[in-house]
Parts: C-alpha cells; sequence; structure tokens
C-alpha cells in the first residue's frame, strides 16, 4: 500500500501489513460517522488517518461521556483483538477526517494467521487502556480547568493544528459537563495566552502552558504509546 499516515500501521512488520492490505479502503470519515455502534456488533475496524474518533460510554439516563479518543496513532474495533464481537461503548467521528477501513471478518482472518500482528495491536489496546484509566483518574480527581487543558492537548496532539474545529456544546459533552462551565474555563485558559476561542474553533496559542496547566494530568498515555511503538519499530 502507498504510505499511510496511521502511526500503528506504519509500525507494522511488512508481512503483517501485506496480511492486511488486500482488504484496507482508505475512506473519508465526516463528523458524526458511527465506526461502532453500542452493544452491537462491530463491522469494520478503522485505522485513522487523519481527524479523531471518541470512544463514548452512556448511562441509563443517556447521559454521554467521552472516556477516550482514537487518532492517527491507533485504531478502533479493539474488542476484536480479545475475541469479542462488540462493547457497550460507542465510537464515532468527532472531527472528520479519513482512515483505512477492514472488514471485522477479514481483520479476524488476519489476526489469526500471524501471532506478531496480534501481539503489537494487543500493545496499542494495552496504551488505549492506560487513556482510559487516566481519564477516569482526570475526571475523578482534575479541576476543570486541568481536565480542558488535558483534553485540548490530547486532541492537538492528534489534529497536528494549532486551529481545532471544536465547540463549546461539544466539548462539555465529552467531559460531561455544562456548556456554562466550558465557556468560563475557556475564559480562564485565554486570559494567560494559552488558547483563542471563536465560533466553532478553538486556537493553541501556548502548548507548554498548556501542559502546565494541565497539572500532570496529561502525558501519562502520550509516554506509553510512543513506549510500546518505539518497541516495534
Amino acid at each position: 500500500m502507498s504510505s499511510t499516515k496511521n502511526l500503528l500501521l506504519n509500525s507494522l512488520s511488512s508481512d503483517d501489513l501485506e496480511l492486511l492490505t488486500p482488504s484496507l479502503q482508505l475512506v473519508n470519515l465526516r463528523q458524526r460517522t458511527d465506526l461502532e455502534a453500542a452493544n452491537r456488533p462491530i463491522k469494520a475496524v478503522y485505522f485513522i488517518e487523519e481527524g479523531i474518533a471518541s470512544v463514548v460510554a452512556a448511562s441509563a439516563t443517556r447521559r454521554d461521556v467521552e472516556v477516550g479518543l482514537i487518532g492517527n496513532e491507533g485504531m478502533t474495533g479493539l474488542p476484536l483483538l480479545m475475541s469479542n464481537d462488540r462493547s457497550p461503548s460507542h465510537v464515532y467521528m468527532q472531527v472528520a477526517g479519513s482512515g483505512h477501513r477492514i472488514g471485522a471478518s477479514e481483520m479476524t482472518q488476519a489476526l489469526a494467521k500471524s501471532r506478531s500482528l496480534h501481539s503489537l495491536l494487543l500493545k496499542y489496546a494495552h496504551s488505549f487502556l492506560v487513556l482510559t484509566t487516566q481519564t477516569a483518574l482526570a475526571n475523578g480527581r482534575a479541576a476543570l480547568e486541568e481536565r480542558l487543558a488535558r483534553w485540548l492537548l490530547m486532541a492537538h496532539d492528534r489534529l497536528r493544528s494549532e486551529r481545532l474545529p471544536l465547540t463549546h456544546d461539544f466539548i462539555s459533552l465529552m467531559l460531561g459537563v455544562r456548556r456554562a462551565g466550558v465557556t468560563t474555563t475557556l475564559q480562564k485558559l485565554k486570559q494567560p495566552r494559552l488558547v483563542d476561542h471563536e465560533r466553532g474553533v478553538i486556537t493553541v496559542l501556548n502548548r507548554r502552558g498548556l501542559e502546565e496547566a494541565a497539572n500532570g494530568f496529561y502525558g501519562i498515555p502520550e509516554k506509553e504509546i510512543k513506549r510500546q511503538l518505539s518497541k516495534a519499530a
């Protein structure tokens, strides 16, 4: 296949990549495109090239909260790696982009043929688990300003742009807080010129300052994914 922006695909051996290549299809992914429906069989796996996918948990009262996000460092369909075909989480595109799509059955067949492929993708699954546990820690212990700074840094990592196409309403949904809280907290980050914001766009002005504002709640999952991918290289 031609070169890809997906770091996980780039980490595969040539033999493992050849197992997937015949079934991989590059697709555009619009905002709100469903990648996995909660509690339903996974139809396909997506290796994200551009954009951000959100992994969202919902309570019985339909109050959604983001528990993880996926960009060009990873993939959807992690239950398939654990011999499962579904999860209670909903996965959809938060920011439009593109990705390589492979059917769930083709993915399962490739995993059965290659232990090394399965092993590498499980390492990514471990990194994603670290991300979700750190998200739980931040949701339970971090102040809203720290959580928002962390989330903006994670979006900045994956979009590789200073301009993040994110609305206050969407951020409030992802963080599980009221819109007014997001607006007030963005103003706190804007005053020291860490970010700027206008309708539908947040601009990162001072990344180092955002990292300081995250107060230690950003960085552990990021180091873990780099460690795992460097071991595969």
